[in-house]
């Protein structure tokens, strides 16, 4: 097969998700630990593989509850927040 004809992957290892997500790997085993991204252990190692499908939700979901937290008042646009740090300086 070449790489045009490949069959997408249907998983990703923790570093996958980590640069899919552009986060640390330390944080997919985070979030799989705490059960926010779901993911399945495979082998006699357990070695974690999360689906694309998976790491799809997860985001949907983290716009989900941004949204939710934006329209409450509890979070600040970045470009207010950076205002306010150099206008004391």
């Amino acid at each position: 097969m070449t790489e045009e004809t490949a069959k997408p992957r249907r998983f990703l290892t923790i570093e996958q998700a980590a640069e899919e997500l552009n986060v640390n790997p330390n944080q997919i085993r985070a979030l799989l630990r705490t059960g926010e991204l779901r993911g399945i252990q495979v082998g006699g190692r357990g070695v974690w593989r999360i689906g694309l499908a998976d790491v799809e939700d997860y985001i949907a979901e983290a716009y989900r509850r941004t949204a939710e937290r934006i329209a409450a008042g509890e979070l600040k646009d970045e470009e207010s927040t950076h205002g306010l740090q150099e206008s004391t300086r």
